[in-house]
């Protein structure tokens, strides 16, 4: 168990303002809401975010998305339950979260543009940066679970 630090909603309103502009505009943006919950489910896993992982199996699951997905989505290479559409933006969020261990390997995004057209490549990209961004505010702030 960890000690919350700063409470980053209250302590600076206008940079908040900005992430949840920028969250907002992601629902606006055309992709289906499940893989947006997926991508963030998969991004919060490999960061190890507990808040946010804890807020996204809920919407997830809200969004339609299966417990037995949800439990092998570390996993999502080994098994047929992903589709190959949710297998690119899998691969493609795993590239760029961890972004320096393949710089966006030529694979991930030969992958991700046959099933993306380039603007919900783009699309997807900002959803990735953007759960990114969530999980270092809550993780370097040390965003404590609601009880």
């Amino acid at each position: 168990m960890t000690t919350p630090r700063i409470d980053f909603y209250t302590a600076s309103p206008a940079a908040l303002k900005a992430m949840l502009t920028l969250e907002g505009s992601i629902a606006k943006l055309g992709l289906e809401a499940s893989l947006i919950e997926l991508v963030k489910m998969r991004t919060s896993q490999i960061n190890g975010c507990a808040f946010c992982l804890d807020m996204h199996s809920r919407d997830a699951r809200e969004a339609g998305e299966s417990e037995r997905r949800l439990y092998v989505l570390p996993a999502w290479r080994e098994t047929t339950l992903f589709t190959p559409r949710e297998q690119a933006a899998l691969a493609w969020t795993e590239a760029l979260t961890l972004i320096t261990e393949g710089h966006a390997p030529d694979a991930d995004y030969a992958f991700a543009k046959e099933q993306f057209s380039d603007a919900e490549l783009v699309n997807l990209t900002l959803a990735i940066t953007t759960i990114n961004a969530w999980n270092r505010f809550a993780i370097g702030f040390r965003k404590a679970l609601p009880a």
